[in-house]
């Protein structure tokens, strides 16, 4: 009994926070970034800063562990910690940040408070004009960390206060590394092709590729390509391939078939589209063929992004990818 409620106490935690680094050298892919944080650990000299890439690729466990590394057993009174969650209108930059940069702390010799921001670029215009001048008037006991997706939504005063930090997506290869120190403590039983699936269905996010294993693991107790698909509810890309091959075969009404068959099982066009996309890229065909599949492909994506993401639009692409089959000529 008591190894069942052992092994359930386990289930509790997302693996995504189990298998957090809390090191700096333990964060994985974005070499440049992480090497320079790891400067910044070993000196304790910490300069504001901005660290902005897509989700999952490290950012907020970045500047965790750097906080910790910092500030070890004092990080508790050190760190003020606020994500979209928290109110973050200008109020609370004028109240509850500045009390925090006010706040005296005990620190190790050489080390400062850190204000941590996570999702920085969703804080209001007003918000972030009123940090401008907190960051400079306490930049002598606190530091900022601010995380965002795009820095551009961030002011320009405040981007020429910090050091920016870019982080790109994680290679395959990398998130293959990670997936497989999961399956070995976790003891997940496996085929490499869930692997790949999973890979497939991440796109270089780390968090999404821990939750889509754990989810396929909790749902099915085994990681294969089908139960993949089945839990992260991406079109099949066996079927966008078959699809694809209709078209360069000049089979349009198979393509069609196909096509009409993922768009009855509710997936959205965007889906559709974007796995369209990636199935493309890495096909096998001519060179000027696929350019000029993927540029009517992106037009397409365009048109869905503006609203228009009707059955009709998808049939339209094949109807254009099958004439530039026919059109496109070899160099």
């Amino acid at each position: 009994m008591a190894s069942s409620s052992g092994s359930s106490s386990n289930y509790d935690i997302p693996w995504v926070e189990k298998y957090r680094p809390n090191k700096v050298t333990d964060i994985v892919g974005n070499e440049d970034a992480v090497s320079r944080l790891q400067v910044i650990a070993r000196d304790g000299n910490m300069p504001n800063l901005i660290l902005s890439g897509p989700p999952g690729t490290g950012k907020t466990t970045s500047i965790l562990a750097l906080a910790h590394e910092l500030l070890g057993p004092n990080y508790k009174e050190g760190v003020l910690e606020l994500n979209a969650s928290d109110d973050r209108g200008i109020d609370v930059v004028r109240n509850k940040i500045k009390m925090f940069a006010q706040k005296k702390v005990t620190l190790p010799p050489g080390r400062h408070k850190v204000v941590i921001l996570d999702e920085a670029d969703s804080m209001t215009t007003g918000a972030q004009q009123a940090l401008r001048r907190t960051m400079e008037i306490y930049s002598n006991t606190t530091r900022f960390a601010l995380a965002c997706n795009t820095s551009s939504k961030i002011i320009e005063p405040i981007q020429s206060r910090c050091a920016i930090v870019r982080f790109s997506r994680l290679t395959d290869q990398e998130i293959l590394g990670r997936l497989m120190v999961v399956i070995q403590a976790e003891k997940v039983p496996y085929v490499p092709e869930g692997l790949e699936a999973i890979i497939f269905t991440a796109d270089g996010d780390m968090r999404q590729a821990l939750n889509n294993l754990q989810a396929t693991y909790s749902g099915f107790r085994f990681v294969n390509q089908d139960n993949v698909f089945k839990v992260c509810d991406q079109p099949h890309p066996l079927h966008v391939k078959n699809v694809v091959r209709n078209v360069l075969e000049g089979k349009f009404d198979d393509a069609c078939a196909g096509l009409k068959q993922l768009y009855d099982l509710g997936y959205s066009p965007t889906d559709i589209i974007t796995t369209l996309f990636r199935i493309i890229k890495n096909y096998d065909m001519a060179e000027y063929l696929k350019l000029e599949f993927m540029k009517e492909t992106g037009f397409a994506h365009m048109r869905i992004c503006d609203g228009v993401g009707s059955y009709l639009q998808l049939c339209g692409l094949l109807a254009k990818l099958s004439m530039v089959r026919e059109t496109a000529k070899a160099p």
